[in-house]
């Protein structure tokens, strides 16, 4: 629910002025937002623990065109906040993050919880669960439900997810410039696990970017977000193709 004593105005600049990425957000989002009429408020998601407290509010603005948009806000500390009556008087520090896109929180809010807890675990270590991982990885996905594509600053999209790649065989420019002419798009999670690498849990997950370009043609990005790296930070890898996505995920489970 939206705060009745304070304007649309007011909440937009407030959200703007705390988060710690608002920098990050595109122009076209900021200058769109700025038209907004009314808004609202709810909680999406949260994760508490001993460790990590975090929540997950979409803010939807009603824009004068008579469109909805939406912000995710992402709200996390490693302690409760003593601001907040709810969290008591233990002290900390809630930083705070915006997305235009519901994708990129649902991957900002994974980091923060050290990989895909919300995802199945492999068995016991050993011989059988490494063929256990190594049969997921590659195994045929199940059939794709239709797509259902929304126009929704799609080229945007495009371009953050290629930005954010750091394998070195990345989607070129041909492929960015081609991309340059999608106007909707559609994101579904294909695979998710954790298993064992190099004696620590690292988390492993594949998403398809899939995207509608302005000629009626299909093309898809495929992105892997996984944390077998050598000192377990978060790492992001995007290839033009599943088989080649699914080989890169295989390739960093032999080091098990």
């Amino acid at each position: 629910m939206s705060d009745p004593y304070e304007t649309t105005e007011q909440h937009l600049e407030r959200l703007l002025r705390r988060a710690l990425n608002s920098f990050d957000l595109p122009d076209s989002s900021v200058e769109r937002l700025g038209t907004a009429l009314a808004h609202s408020s709810s909680l999406h998601s949260s994760h508490h623990s001993s460790t990590l407290h975090r929540e997950t509010y979409r803010h939807t603005y009603l824009l004068a065109d008579g469109t909805p948009f939406a912000l995710w806000e992402l709200i996390h500390g490693g302690q409760r906040d003593a601001a907040d009556p709810r969290y008591g008087s233990q002290p900390g520090l809630r930083q705070h993050e915006l997305y235009d896109d519901e994708a990129d929180v649902h991957i900002a809010a994974a980091r923060l919880t050290g990989g895909f807890q919300d995802t199945l675990l492999f068995g016991d270590e050993g011989p059988q669960a490494d063929l256990e991982i190594l049969t997921a990885l590659m195994a045929a996905p199940p059939a794709p439900l239709p797509r259902t594509y929304a126009p929704d600053n799609s080229a945007d999209h495009a371009r953050r997810v290629l930005r954010r790649a750091e394998n070195g065989d990345a989607p070129g420019e041909g492929t960015a410039r081609r991309l340059r002419a999608a106007f909707a798009h559609h994101i579904t999670q294909i695979f998710g696990r954790q298993c064992q690498v190099d004696g620590r849990d690292a988390g492993f997950t594949l998403y398809e970017h899939a995207f509608l370009l302005l000629d009626g043609s299909e093309t898809s990005l495929w992105e892997v977000e996984h944390t077998a790296t050598p000192d377990g930070r978060h790492m992001c890898e995007v290839y033009g193709d599943e088989d080649t996505a699914r080989r890169a995920m295989e390739s960093r489970t032999r080091i098990c």
